[in-house]
């Protein structure tokens, strides 16, 4: 089958993902995250971390992800090094954020934020990897003045980059960035305004978007993450992904660890099923999702979500070959085959039961990236 494209991840969080959900976002932010990210000046950390969290989405098919690092740009450029070593179709951001964060010892100043955030585009591009890529990474709107947004929209436009960020994922966060920006619309608004809505843009959530925003989406060709397990462990809202497929905007799946508390993609297809059913309960008439829906958003989808479709996705000639070569029937692995089944059940059956035992080859773009031809942990 297609790899899976992970289109919002945090590495730098997967030290503490499945724990540490007992917070609202923004609390949840202050409590847990901005400490744990400040550590990523060490090095050494940033290393076992980031190296970890590469081969985990790997062992689980993910054969492209966005990433978002920290504000570190030396960690930030570790990161692509890593992904490029293990052979991983990836893009990374270095974290910019210059206002509005509690915790004192993670911070930036505006010039510094757009300094480092040009140095690391530089470096990263002059390593020449051929499938690590940068990607300009503003927080959100509530992390960042308009200046530093404003110089973002530019670097990415001047650079051709992609940009990925957060938005509407809480009504808390809205009425914030509604208070930040008063003369703004709506959060897409303020995004458009500093030329973050591009066909390049993904933007992580999206659970309050209207109507018209999402009319924004289509029509400067950015995308959205849907983000089910971090919506529902973070008590942030539910995405209609019915909706959004309504308006015609690209979409695709991410985990969001550690907000999501698992690494797999599998993951990320059973909650985005759950949510629509969940939908349905509470209203009739909204069509859920069927399997084979979500199954495209977790590959297709999130390579059109990444603009990256032109280069894999599926398995169209002239593609490059991203593919998982999966056994249903593993040796004890968690499914079990009572009679002889037919693709679309055994895709099914792995999509719902699954995991990192059942796949067995790892392909990126015709490379066998797993198994591992390192013994474990070598790369530290």
């Amino acid at each position: 089958m297609p790899g899976m494209v992970d289109t919002h991840i945090h590495a730098s969080q997967y030290s503490y993902a499945g724990t540490a959900l007992d917070l609202p976002l923004l609390q949840w932010l202050n409590t847990y995250t901005f400490p744990v990210e400040s550590h990523f000046k060490d090095l050494e950390f940033a290393h076992r971390v980031y190296t970890r969290v590469v081969k985990r989405t790997l062992m689980n098919g993910t054969t492209t992800a966005c990433y978002f690092a920290t504000i570190h740009t030396d960690a930030s450029l570790l990161l692509g090094q890593i992904a490029n070593d293990f052979g991983q179709r990836a893009l990374v951001g270095k974290v910019c954020m210059d206002r509005n964060n509690a915790v004192k010892h993670y911070k930036e100043t505006r010039q510094e934020s757009e300094e480092e955030t040009c140095r690391f585009i530089a470096e990263l591009l002059n390593k020449k990897y051929p499938l690590v890529k940068p990607v300009v990474t503003p927080r959100s709107a509530r992390f960042c003045s308009e200046a530093l947004l404003g110089q973002l929209g530019t670097i990415a436009k001047n650079n051709n980059l992609h940009i990925q960020s957060h938005i509407s994922e809480t009504t808390g966060e809205l009425k914030l960035v509604k208070e930040l920006f008063p003369e703004s619309e709506s959060y897409t608004d303020v995004c458009n305004k500093y030329n973050l809505l591009t066909d390049k843009t993904v933007m992580a959530h999206g659970c309050h978007l209207s109507d018209e925003e999402l009319i924004q989406f289509r029509e400067t060709g950015a995308s959205l993450s849907h983000c089910p397990n971090s919506n529902i462990s973070l008590c942030s809202g539910m995405l209609n992904v019915r909706k959004v497929l309504r308006h015609k905007v690209k979409l695709g799946l991410g985990t969001d660890v550690a907000g999501g508390y698992s690494a797999s993609m599998l993951d990320a297809v059973r909650k985005t099923l759950d949510t629509s059913k969940v939908l349905t309960i509470q209203d009739p008439d909204h069509r859920t999702l069927t399997f084979e829906e979500v199954f495209r958003l977790a590959t297709l989808g999130g390579s059109q979500a990444l603009s990256m479709d032109d280069q894999t996705g599926n398995f169209e000639v002239g593609k490059d070959f991203d593919a998982l070569r999966v056994n249903v029937a593993a040796p004890g692995g968690p499914i079990d085959l009572i009679q002889c089944e037919g693709p679309e059940i055994l895709l099914e059956k792995f999509l719902n039961l699954g995991d990192d035992r059942n796949i067995v080859e790892v392909y990126v773009a015709g490379r066998k990236v797993v198994p591992f031809t390192e013994p474990t942990d070598t790369v530290e």
